[in-house]
């Protein structure tokens, strides 16, 4: 394995990639097919903050038992899951996204395994898109099991909050949650069919992946040549076993994220950049060497 680390540009946190990281991770998707998996990473430049990125701030995310065992937890979790509702579903796709998008349109990307629940991939033109973890733009009734759109839900909560949006302090979270005050006035959303419980259809922390999401990531992995990882930490077992996964069966495995991660030491290439910048420098190389396979 080697590891190249991108240098400061001008004293900036956001490392750019060398050309030679660019070379090398050109020459490994070049005419092979890319399964990606991406993570909070990613999103940074969307403007949804990650929970361990450098400079991340230390954040206990809600686990499922609490939010199933008390009245108060739910409380407290969707009172602030609706303020950053608003903010996170105003979020647009960014370059990354978008590169990603136009390098599955050209055959290089087979498809992509998100960690993330902002659902900006399937927005950014994806079509191959794995939810590892769920999508943020759609409730459930844990008891009868309809389905709501989490607009709708976040109108019936305006509607019993009308306060809610008033300007306090809100800190967005990269879940779509944000912390706020007054939590013991909201009066929480309930199934409108049957009054049971509401949830986002997300993962939470303490919850597992449905085994058929996972079957879905692991068959792209199966079927592809590379395995590109974007903006992902891997600290979240089910990115580390994607990997173990391609190690297994001797695929490339090329890493692009900014710090250190669960599996620098499993990469074919590890490059210390922000994901953004490397996926489009990486597909205008791949555009050129394949224009120039084509004049020849």
């Amino acid at each position: 394995m080697s590891t190249i680390t991108a240098t400061d540009v001008g004293g900036s946190s956001a490392r750019r990639p060398s050309d030679d990281e660019i070379e090398r991770i050109s020459d490994i998707l070049a005419g092979k097919r890319t399964a990606v998996v991406t993570g909070a990473g990613l999103s940074t430049d969307s403007g949804i903050p990650d929970y361990r990125g450098e400079g991340a701030p230390q954040r206990t995310p809600m686990t499922v038992q609490q939010f199933l065992a008390s009245e108060s937890f739910r409380r407290r979790y969707w009172a602030g899951s609706h303020l950053g509702w608003r903010a996170f579903s105003a979020a647009r796709p960014n370059v990354g996204h978008t590169t990603l998008a136009e390098l599955e349109q050209r055959g290089v990307v087979a498809g992509v395994i998100t960690q993330n629940v902002d659902g900006l991939h399937l927005r950014a033109g994806s079509r191959h898109v794995v939810d590892l973890h769920g999508s943020m733009d759609q409730v459930s009734c844990l008891h009868c099991g309809q389905t709501f759109a989490r607009e709708s839900v976040s109108d019936r909560i305006l509607a019993a909050n009308p306060w809610i949006e008033l300007p306090d302090s809100v800190v967005m979270a990269p879940d779509g949650d944000a912390e706020v005050t007054r939590v013991d006035e909201f009066v929480v959303p309930t199934c409108s069919v049957c009054g049971g419980i509401l949830k986002p259809d997300v993962v939470f922390f303490g919850e597992f992946i449905p085994t058929e999401k996972f079957a879905e990531a692991k068959a792209l992995v199966h079927a592809s040549d590379v395995l590109l990882i974007a903006g992902s930490s891997l600290v979240v077992n089910s990115g580390i076993r994607l990997l173990e996964q391609a190690r297994r069966r001797r695929m490339p495995i090329v890493i692009v994220n900014r710090g250190a991660t669960r599996g620098d030491g499993r990469a074919t290439i590890k490059v210390d950049a922000g994901t953004s910048e490397t996926l489009l420098a990486v597909s205008e190389r791949l555009g050129r060497l394949s224009l120039s396979a084509a004049a020849v």
